[in-house]
């Protein structure tokens, strides 16, 4: 039976500053499922289509809860009018592993304010992230562990295109790949113009988990059919 949602709006401090975030719950008498972490795309936002996307299908449909917060330079977090690529340069610039370790310190701060409400499980929680997205879920991967009860990333690789070169962090990437253990779903794009499919492949191939699954879809890099949103839900449902 599907579920109503209630959008529920939070602002954590954290180390770094105020962490914008929202949180959707299942309009159910009884507590929500775990919490699944969503991470949005570049130039995107906590409140993209595709974020709403995913969220009304977690919760709606498995009645778990699902939390998303502005990436850094991204939405609330926009600095100085700061928009569409104009955060890779800025990325670039603060340096890429410090800004995956401020984003990772993030979530963990969002996670520990959603666990005190007492009407989500927090003990399990999953990360969904697509593009920027994968980018921080890995970091957020390697540093959980084991907290993780799964984690679905895609559409981003060892290989990249039409991005600022600052961005290729191919070390860091490796290296957090084989740090995540937490069951995985991958998706790749088969055309992929971003991330190519042999560049995902390879980093598909370095992740440290046991159980991992590789899912391939036509298309471009922007492309996401309702089959695979599917696939996303339905993985997330049955490891969490």
């Amino acid at each position: 039976m599907p579920f109503g949602i209630v959008r529920v709006p939070l602002a954590v401090c954290a180390a770094a500053g105020q962490v914008p975030a929202v949180l959707w719950l299942p309009d159910s008498a009884r507590p929500a499922g775990a919490v699944v972490l969503l991470g949005h795309g570049g130039s995107q936002h906590k409140e993209s289509p595709g974020v709403l996307a995913r969220a009304g299908r977690l919760v709606g449909g498995h009645g778990l809860a699902c939390v998303a917060i502005d990436g850094p330079y991204h939405g609330d977090r926009a600095v100085g009018g700061l928009s569409g690529t104009g955060y890779q340069s800025q990325m670039v610039t603060d340096g890429v592993d410090a800004v995956l370790d401020r984003m990772t310190d993030d979530w963990l701060e969002v996670l520990d304010a959603v666990s005190v409400r007492g009407d989500v499980d927090t003990a399990r929680p999953a990360y969904l992230g697509m593009s920027m997205g994968a980018r921080f879920g890995l970091r957020l991967g390697a540093r959980m562990g084991s907290r993780l009860g799964c984690l679905v990333l895609g559409k981003f690789g060892v290989v990249q295109r039409s991005l600022h070169p600052g961005l290729n962090a191919t070390a860091t990437t490796e290296a957090d790949a084989r740090r995540i253990t937490a069951p995985l779903l991958f998706h790749v794009q088969s055309a992929d113009e971003i991330f190519p499919r042999e560049g995902s492949i390879a980093l598909f191939d370095l992740f440290g988990s046991a159980d991992k699954t590789l899912v391939t879809y036509p298309g471009r890099h922007a492309d996401t059919t309702h089959e695979a949103l599917d696939t996303w839900c339905d993985f997330i449902a049955e490891h969490v």
